[in-house]
């Protein structure tokens, strides 16, 4: 055998040396670039990167090159490509959280056990057991109330999946609520409209993250089924009651009701304490389900419950009430991508659903005490999954509530203080409103745009460039915005705010001088 092919029978202990020596080289690598914490790769080693790939018109395409050589090439050639999303504590692009120590430690455990983790075998793995107890710690963590609440729940990609899922099951749940025994699952979407009497089913929310539009054209209501019902133009995110109370009484429509908490742009809520319990009202009157897009927002429950975080804590309260939750721990807890959470109250629908009807050989067998945790192929999109559970396992487990909740006050000291800046700045716009700061509603998110109109088209560019720190571009009311999304647990409030200040004076500056 070639000595650059891969030796069957190489010994354990071969095996183990290769995979210790990788990932001290990869430990020590991160260090390096931890140690100085430029967000992006630089033009030459991104530019190294795509040029080192296999291209079919090279002479050695597909020819084998033996683990070594690989580990090598991925190590060298391809690592200084990627970006350090997960190792700078100032990249601030997309609620992109990074990795915690204990997180990673475990994810390397997923890989190297592989655990099968589509069908409950209690008598095979505990995996199915341990992805219990971490929802119920999340649930616990999140204080939802007890786990018992929300009997089907599971790992996914993320929100997208999660929101994919709440609608699925909304739109099972409204249809069924208007006519017994009629199942968009059994008779398929038409059949069971036509049968329940439905001409529409309806998504009424505010400001809505892009995965509810597509989310809805997976399931089979289509983009413009999402219906924006927004307060007013001077507070997008929150959701008009009255306008929804309207909609949901609407002959011949069914309505399945999104709660963005937070909006991605602003990181601001949709509702308030005050306005789940009569949503919930309105949801039973009108048999209509509430779904909670909570990716990073509801998180802003685990804050410390004093003075200064009130008003975030006013704005997640009731979110127990929903009938689904979408939450995504590869943000805020800090857990490699990708692992998304779906909570749902209903313990039939997700099956009802997401059932692999006639795969006898995919059923769940009872446990010891006739007590089952369902399979996770018969509540969720996937058959085939990722061991997802258990860095989020080892984070509850590590950081515990005390932790976490520290580690989210962090973001939200760092948020706050790049916003008191913006606000006095002769330079920028803080949004949504400049003429109302109103920082006790910042959460993680800060959104922004230059005062000068020519800097403001090139401002996202210009502050990553820096590679100091990374923004990502949006738009606010039709024109371009900055946004900031803190959520890496290495965030240190009194060592960023100065660099961002820093790069934000300095790209702006010259502009003012001229």
């Amino acid at each position: 055998m070639a000595a650059t092919s891969r030796q069957t029978d190489s010994s354990a202990e071969d095996d183990t040396a290769f995979l210790l020596h990788s990932y001290q080289r990869l430990r020590q690598i991160a260090s390096e670039r931890t140690a100085d914490p430029t967000t992006l790769p630089d033009p030459a080693s991104l530019a190294h990167a795509i040029a080192a790939l296999p291209y079919a018109d090279h002479s050695d395409f597909l020819a084998p090159r033996g683990a070594p050589a690989v580990l090598e090439h991925i190590l060298t050639a391809l690592a200084p490509g990627l970006n350090n999303q997960s190792l700078s504590g100032r990249y601030y692009g997309f609620v992109t959280g990074g990795v915690l120590p204990v997180a990673e430690a475990a994810d390397n455990v997923v890989t190297a056990l592989d655990q099968n983790v589509q069908v409950n075998l209690p008598g095979h793995s505990a995996a199915h057991a341990i992805e219990d107890a971490a929802l119920a710690m999340l649930i616990a963590l999140l204080d939802l109330g007890p786990a018992t609440d929300w009997p089907s729940r599971t790992f996914t990609t993320g929100a997208t999946g999660s929101n994919t899922v709440g609608l699925a099951c909304g739109r099972e749940a409204v249809i069924a609520r208007r006519c017994e025994g009629v199942s968009v699952a059994e008779m398929g979407l038409l059949a069971a409209c036509q049968a329940a009497g439905t001409r529409e089913i309806q998504v009424l929310t505010s400001m809505g993250h892009s995965s509810l539009s597509k989310a809805a054209s997976i399931v089979g209501l289509g983009h413009h089924a999402v219906k924006e019902l927004r307060v007013s133009e001077e507070e997008p995110w929150r959701l008009d009651l009255n306008a929804v109370e309207k909609e949901l009484a609407r002959e011949g429509v069914a309505s399945i009701i999104v709660i963005s908490a937070g909006e991605v742009n602003t990181g601001r809520f949709a509702t308030n304490a005050l306005d789940m319990p009569k949503l919930r009202s309105l949801a039973d009157r009108y048999g209509a389900w509430i779904h909670v897009d909570g990716a990073f927002g509801i998180f802003a429950r685990v804050l410390p419950k004093t003075d200064e975080y009130l008003n975030l804590h006013a704005h997640v309260a009731g979110l127990e009430l929903a009938d689904s939750i979408t939450v995504d721990a590869h943000k805020i807890l800090n857990v490699p991508y990708d692992a998304g959470i779906f909570l749902c109250r209903d313990a039939s629908i997700p099956s009802r659903v997401f059932q692999n009807p006639n795969a006898v050989y995919l059923a769940t067998p009872s446990g010891p005490s006739g007590t089952t945790i369902q399979s996770a192929l018969n509540i969720g999109l996937e058959n085939s999954r990722r061991f997802r559970a258990l860095p989020v396992y080892a984070v509850l487990l590590s950081e515990g509530r005390a932790g976490i909740s520290s580690m989210a006050a962090r973001m939200v000291t760092l948020a706050r203080g790049i916003a008191s800046f913006l606000a006095s700045s002769p330079h920028y716009d803080l949004l949504p409103s400049p003429f109302n700061p109103n920082l006790e509603s910042t959460f993680m998110i800060v959104l922004f745009r230059a005062k000068d109109p020519v800097l403001n088209t090139t401002l996202v560019p210009k502050i990553n460039s820096t590679r100091k720190l990374f923004a990502s571009g949006t738009t606010w009311n039709g024109t371009p915005a900055c946004r900031l999304a803190i959520s890496n647990w290495r965030v240190d409030p009194a060592a960023d705010l100065p660099v961002v200040t820093e790069v934000l004076t300095t790209i702006a500056t010259p502009h003012s001088q001229q």
